[in-house]
């Protein structure tokens, strides 16, 4: 599906503060976009494609990857998956994915909503909302404007206005107050 100028900017954003935080933590990790992630080898069509994703470490391919096949030998599921939800399909990001990412191993995922597009379905819409692998299921442990914290980066998703043109966008700090936020890479 294609996606809106928006949209690309903010993976990208997402993308390059996630390469920053892991540039200053010395992590191994390779962070991409919209990367197929398949678990099920009797089913390879099933699967996610996530915005934004941190696998820790990177497959043996390196930048050659195509798709994260989970039943190769060195293909791992993200640690990280950020969605950004699609103003044409918001019930996808807010409902049916979160299964999905349970069932791959996804140990944390963020949906963010900078239009607050979602569902009001449970509440909604939320500007950020975060789930994190409990076993076999998961638990939303943020759902609202932010901040939430994040296991995976030991940091504080917030959500920011910019511009009136521009609209919301996200940073991530050290603290919960968002005094200390990251630079991008």
């Amino acid at each position: 599906m294609p996606e809106s100028r928006p949209h690309n900017l903010l993976s990208e954003r997402i993308r390059s503060l996630l390469l920053g935080w892991a540039a200053r933590a010395g992590r191994n990790v390779k962070s991409g976009r919209t990367l197929a992630i398949r678990w099920n080898r009797q089913h390879p069509q099933l699967g996610v494609d996530p915005d934004v994703y941190l696998v820790e470490l990177p497959p043996p391919e390196g930048d050659v990857v195509r798709s994260l096949l989970l039943w190769r030998d060195g293909h791992v599921a993200p640690r990280l998956a950020v969605e950004i939800v699609n103003t044409e399909h918001p019930t996808k990001n807010y409902v049916v994915e979160t299964q999905k990412y349970v069932a791959c191993g996804v140990e944390e995922l963020w949906a963010l909503d900078p239009l607050l597009e979602g569902p009001r379905a449970h509440g909604g819409p939320f500007r950020i909302q975060l789930w994190r692998r409990l076993d076999a299921a998961s638990a939303q442990v943020h759902a609202g404007e932010g901040p939430g914290w994040s296991e995976v980066l030991q940091g504080w998703p917030h959500a920011v206005q910019v511009r009136a043109s521009m609209g919301w966008s996200f940073d991530l700090s050290t603290d919960e107050a968002g005094a200390e936020r990251w630079l991008t890479l």
